[in-house]
């Protein structure tokens, strides 16, 4: 029997020439966001300028999670409590939990079998809840239609923020993700596409949100140290009016990640060389569906996603079983308890409960799988073997409970 003895939590060693950079921080002392010396523009000053350039943003903050920018993100945009926010159903937990964080109200909106937000529900949701925002997740780095859903947003007159936690790095027909509304927010989490441990980008074009954004990170009166940002006179009024709550990245973070940023490209093309030999060999296996990658979407493959739309959830129990004795880790968005980093929306006690019927259809039968670059393409292919054996395994014992129940409990 084939076993994978990777790790699906391992990520690549960081570059020398970040390790480089954050031992001269760590020599200098001056790992605080302002702590420089005359003349000098502190290392997540720099990372800021080149991640706007990177983005084509005007503006950008860099701050310490990915949860934090969206958070900031929403109060700056002028979020009141109480007020309606519009975001995905399928979604990781911090999404919801920055809307209501900053006291908004999360509204959940279906997904397709695409797995990218329901632009029809989204309308009809626009129209029955009043709000005027939407927090988008691009979920697992696939990307809605953008051209429908801003033509959408523009004519219910709804103003857009982008999660592009999963898509630092993709385009929609050409435009990079992040870039298609008011604001957008990233990740640098340790199984983002930087990795600085945890660490986030804010950008945005708006110079009144950004303003706001960087006093509310914990600029105090420093914001002049900021040089993607927007002029002195922007912040005369903001800088008196916003409350203060430290959230702005460390130097040290910003080292570590001024390399890696140079290489995003090229890790994207591994990527996708990894995502595409797995796609290949799991388009084959019966039973197994995958999502469609449309041409406008040029994406980052560090995940890859599959269906088992036709077993039952014994069946997928099983699969999941086998995989694991092999040493194949696939998370299912159909458990009915949350686990790691995995839950679904009737885990999120803290907002009311919402009918989405067809999320919870599509997420039963949904099963999710890193792709690390420390897997060589030669284990992607490995793994691709494991999964079609375990699910033909499980298909040909389906007419056996005792069979599937040893799998289980194995």
């Amino acid at each position: 029997m084939k076993v994978f003895k990777g790790q699906f939590t391992q990520q690549e060693a960081i570059p020398e020439p970040a390790i480089e950079q954050a031992v001269e921080v760590m020599r200098s002392g001056r790992l605080h966001r302002y702590n420089v010396v005359d003349g000098e523009a502190s290392e997540t000053s720099l990372l800021e300028t080149e991640f706007a350039q990177y983005q084509g943003a005007k503006y950008c903050l860099a701050c310490a999670s990915g949860g934090y920018a969206m958070q900031v993100a929403l109060a700056s945009s002028g979020i009141k409590h109480g007020q309606p926010v519009l975001t995905n159903a399928f979604t990781l937990s911090p999404v919801p939990g920055a809307i209501h964080n900053v006291g908004g109200r999360p509204v959940l909106v279906e997904t397709t079998d695409q797995l990218v937000i329901d632009l029809d529900d989204l309308e009809g949701k626009i129209d029955s809840s009043g709000a005027r925002l939407l927090l988008l997740s691009h979920m697992r780095g696939h990307i809605a239609d953008m051209g429908r859903l801003c033509d959408l947003l523009r004519a219910k007159e709804v103003s857009l923020i982008e999660d592009c936690a999963h898509t630092m790095g993709a385009k929609w027909n050409g435009q990079r993700s992040g870039s298609f509304g008011l604001a957008a927010c990233f990740s640098s989490q340790t199984y983002k596409h930087i990795n600085s441990g945890e660490g986030g980008f804010l950008t945005t074009d708006d110079p009144d949100l950004i303003a706001r954004a960087v006093i509310r990170s914990g600029s105090y009166m420093l914001y002049d140290q900021h040089d993607a940002a927007p002029d002195h006179d922007v912040f005369v009024d903001i800088r008196l009016d916003n409350p203060n709550c430290s959230g702005r990245m460390d130097n040290l973070r910003a080292a570590i990640l001024r390399p890696q940023l140079k290489i995003l490209e090229d890790n994207r093309i591994r990527w996708n060389e990894r995502y595409r030999l797995l796609e290949a060999q799991l388009s084959t296996v019966a039973g197994v569906t995958l999502p469609d990658r449309p041409n406008a979407e040029e994406y980052v493959g560090s995940s890859i996603q599959l269906f088992l739309n036709q077993m039952t959830t014994s069946q997928i129990q099983a699969v999941i079983a086998s995989c694991r004795e092999r040493g194949v880790e696939l998370k299912w968005f159909g458990a009915e308890e949350p686990t790691g980093y995995t839950s679904r929306h009737d885990s999120w006690r803290y907002m009311d409960r919402q009918s989405l019927p067809n999320s919870d259809a599509i997420l039963s039968k949904l099963l999710d799988m890193r792709v690390p670059l420390t897997f060589t393409l030669d284990d992607c292919r490995l793994i691709g073997e494991i999964i079609a054996e375990s699910v033909s395994d499980v298909v040909a014992g389906e007419d056996s409970p005792e069979y599937l129940e040893s799998v289980i409990q194995a």
